[in-house]
C-alpha cells in the first residue's frame, strides 16, 4: 500500500494488557473460512442502525400527528436512538475486548429487541424518546462488535475490501427500510413500523446465536478493567492520524445524518411527495452508495491509495453540500424536487468511499484493540449525528436551509480533521507507526 500502513506492536513481550502476537489463531481461521455466512451475518448486524432509523422515517410526520408533538420534539426520537447507539458502543466496546465478541453482542441484541417492543407500545413523545434511548444503548452492540469481528479477520487492503463488501448488504437496508415502512404506513399506523423493527431484532439475534462464533482467542483478551480500558482509549487518542480519521469519519456521518433527519420533512413537507415517493427517492440514493462502495472494493482498493480515494470522497461530498445550500436559499431562483433530489443522490453515493475507508484506515492502526478502536469510531460518528440532528429542524419544517446549511459545515470540518491531522502526504516512519501503548 501507498498510504501509511496498520500500526505494528511496540517491542514488548506480549501480555493480556498489550498483546502483540499476530493474528493467526486457529479460531480466526476457522471463521474466515465460513467466508459468505460471514459477511452475511455481520453484513446483517451493521444493518440494524440503518433498518432502525430508516424504516421508522416516512412515519415522521404520522407520528407527529398522532403524538400531538411539535416536529422538533419527534425528531428527538432520532436523536435518542443515535446517542444511545454512541454510547452504547463506548462501554461495549472494550467489554468485547476483555470478554470476547459473542457474549456482549448476545446480550446487548436481547436487550434491543425488548426495548422495540415497547417503543411500539408507547403512549407519548416523552416515553418513546425514553426507550429509543434504550433501543440505541443495547444495538450499539451489533455495530461496535461487527466492526471488531472485521478487524480480528482481516488486515489492510483485504479489510478495506471486506468494509465495501459489507456496504452491499449493510448499504441495501436504507434501501429497503424505507420502502419497508412506507408499505407498514399502508397497513397500519407508525407502531407498525416497531412491530416489524422487533421481528428484525429476533431474526439477527438468532443468527448470532446460531451461527457466529468467537473471533477473539482468550490469549488476545484485555484482563484489565474500567482502568485499563480508559488507558487504552487515551492511548489511541493520542494518536493524531487515528484521531484524525475518527473526526474524518465523525463529520462525514453528521452530513449523512442530518440527510436521514431532516429528508422526510424536506421531500415530503416542502416538496409534496408521498410517503412512498419519499421511500423510492430514498432508495436511489442508497443505491448510489451501494454502487460506489462496490467500485470502491472491488477496483479501487490496492490500485488507488485509500487517501486518495477518501480526499476525492470528501470533496465531492462538500461540492454537493455547497450546491444544496445555494439551492435552498434561492440563488437559483426557485427550484424543483429534481436539482436537490440530484444533489442528495451525489452527496449519499460518496459516502460509499468515505465511510469504508475512514474505518479502513483507523482500524489497521489498532490490531491489538480493535473493540476500544471501534468504540472510539463509533461513538463519535454518532455524537455528532445526534448534535447535527436537531440542527436541522431549528427552523420549522418550511426551509431546507438549515440541513444544508449543517451538510456543509460538517463536510468542511470532516475534509480540515483529514487535511490537518491525516496528513496524507506524510508517509514516513512516524506517520506509519500507530498509537503507543495499545
Amino acid at each position: 500500500m501507498s498510504e501509511r500502513g496498520p500500526a505494528t506492536a511496540p517491542s514488548h513481550d506480549p501480555s493480556p494488557e498489550s498483546p502483540s502476537a499476530p493474528v493467526t489463531a486457529e479460531p480466526l481461521k476457522a471463521a474466515r473460512r465460513t467466508g459468505l455466512l460471514v459477511t452475511f451475518v455481520l453484513g446483517g448486524l451493521t444493518a440494524l442502525p440503518p433498518l432502525s432509523m430508516d424504516m421508522y422515517l416516512p412515519a415522521l410526520p404520522q407520528v407527529t400527528n398522532a403524538l400531538n408533538s411539535p416536529a422538533a420534539t419527534i425528531q428527538l426520537t432520532l436523536t435518542a436512538c443515535l446517542a444511545g447507539m454512541a454510547l452504547g458502543q463506548l462501554v461495549i466496546g472494550p467489554m468485547s475486548d476483555k470478554w470476547g465478541r459473542r457474549r456482549p453482542l448476545l446480550a446487548g441484541m436481547v436487550v434491543y429487541v425488548l426495548a422495540t417492543a415497547i417503543c411500539a407500545l408507547a403512549p407519548t413523545a416523552k416515553l418513546l424518546i425514553s426507550f429509543r434511548l434504550l433501543q440505541g444503548l443495547a444495538g450499539a452492540a451489533a455495530i461496535v462488535i461487527a466492526r471488531a469481528v472485521v478487524r480480528d479477520l482481516y488486515d489492510g487492503d483485504e479489510m478495506a475490501r471486506f468494509f465495501s463488501t459489507l456496504m452491499l448488504i449493510s448499504g441495501a437496508a436504507p434501501i429497503i427500510a424505507p420502502l419497508i415502512g412506507g408499505q407498514v404506513l399502508r397497513f397500519a399506523d407508525w407502531r407498525g413500523v416497531f412491530v416489524v423493527l422487533t421481528g428484525v431484532g429476533t431474526v439477527l439475534t438468532l443468527m448470532v446465536w446460531r451461527r457466529l462464533g468467537e473471533t477473539l482467542p482468550p490469549e488476545r483478551r484485555h484482563t484489565g478493567g474500567v482502568g485499563s480500558a480508559l488507558r487504552t482509549m487515551r492511548g489511541l487518542l493520542g494518536d493524531r492520524v487515528f484521531a484524525g480519521y475518527t473526526l474524518t469519519g465523525g463529520f462525514a456521518f453528521a452530513v449523512l445524518f442530518s440527510y436521514i433527519s431532516a429528508s422526510p420533512f424536506v421531500v415530503q413537507e416542502i416538496y409534496g411527495a408521498s410517503p412512498q415517493a419519499f421511500a423510492l427517492l430514498f432508495g436511489l440514493n442508497s443505491v448510489g452508495l451501494i454502487l460506489v462502495g462496490q467500485v470502491n472494493g472491488k477496483l479501487l482498493v490496492g490500485r488507488v491509495s485509500l487517501d486518495k480515494v477518501l480526499a476525492v470522497g470528501l470533496a465531492t461530498i462538500t461540492a454537493a453540500a455547497v450546491a444544496l445550500l445555494l439551492m435552498s436559499t434561492g440563488v437559483f431562483g426557485e427550484v424543483g424536487l429534481t436539482p436537490i433530489a440530484a444533489a442528495l443522490f451525489v452527496l449519499m453515493s460518496a459516502m460509499g468511499v468515505v465511510l469504508p475507508n475512514t474505518n479502513a484506515q483507523a482500524l489497521m492502526r489498532t490490531p491489538h484493540a480493535a473493540g476500544s478502536a471501534s468504540a472510539l469510531l463509533g461513538t463519535s460518528s454518532f455524537l455528532v449525528g445526534a448534535i447535527a440532528s436537531p440542527l436541522v429542524g431549528i427552523a420549522g419544517e418550511d426551509t431546507a436551509v438549515p440541513m444544508a446549511l449543517v451538510q456543509l459545515v460538517c463536510a468542511l470540518l470532516s475534509l480540515t480533521a483529514f487535511l490537518g491531522l491525516c496528513r496524507p502526504w506524510q508517509t514516513g516512519p512516524a506517520a506509519r507507526s500507530g498509537p503507543a501503548g495499545v
